[in-house]
Parts: structure tokens; sequence; C-alpha cells
């Protein structure tokens, strides 16, 4: 069965997440891949230590980021059709999993993480 669903969860990704999936739901398809099984150095989901230097550059600077790619992950977890809130919501679970405590982006704050994303592909780095 972990075979099964070692290669459902990659194959989910690509397939297609629902436009009005939930955080936790896009995190199974998508994050957990990676974030869920040791793959190349992701804090994995619950590791408060790992994930507290993150949660402290912030929500927007966090969620752009990873957005665009950062160090071994991908733009958009590798999934290129994910949108910034979708990408957003799923980060929110696994924040909110491994000690953080984020809400939903509102308006302004999307503007906000689209904005530094704007930033970041102008200037990528790691």
């Amino acid at each position: 069965m972990n075979m099964f669903k070692s290669l459902l969860v990659p194959l989910l990704a690509f397939v297609g997440v629902s436009a009005l999936a939930s955080g936790e739901e896009t995190y199974k398809a998508v994050c957990a891949s990676c974030h869920a099984n040791r793959v190349a150095n992701a804090p994995q989901v619950g590791d408060k230590a790992k994930w507290a230097p993150l949660i402290a550059e912030g929500q927007v600077i966090l969620t752009a980021h990873g957005y665009v790619g950062v160090r071994a992950m991908p733009p958009k977890g590798g999934k290129p059709d994910l949108s910034v809130a979708g990408f957003a919501e799923a980060l929110n679970y696994m924040v909110n999993q491994s000690g953080g405590n984020w809400k939903t982006p509102g308006n302004t704050m999307l503007k906000d993480i689209e904005a530094e994303i704007a930033r970041r592909q102008k200037g990528k780095r790691d």
C-alpha cells in the first residue's frame, strides 16, 4: 500500500488539483511527495525546529519565494498551473501543522505576495 500511495501522490499533482481544493488537499496532492517523504531536504510537516526559521521570514516572503522556487524546490511545488492563492493555502496548512498560526491571505496580502513574486523573478536567488 505504501508503494501505491508513493506513486499516487505525485501522479495526482500532475493530473490536477481543483481550483477549490483546500490547503490540506493541495498539500496531499502536490506538496506531500517531498514535505512528507524527506526528499531533497524539504522541511517535513510537523518539524517545528525546521519550520521555525522559515515561518519567521513571514507569510508574504515565504509564500512568494516558495511559489517561485527555492533551493531544490521547483516553482509552484512542481505543479505549473497552481495559483498563488492555492499555493498559499497549501503553505498555510503546512505552517499551521508545524508551529505557525497563519491565516488565509486576503486581497491585500495576495497583492503583496504577487509583488514579491515579481521582485523574486527579476533577481532570482536562493
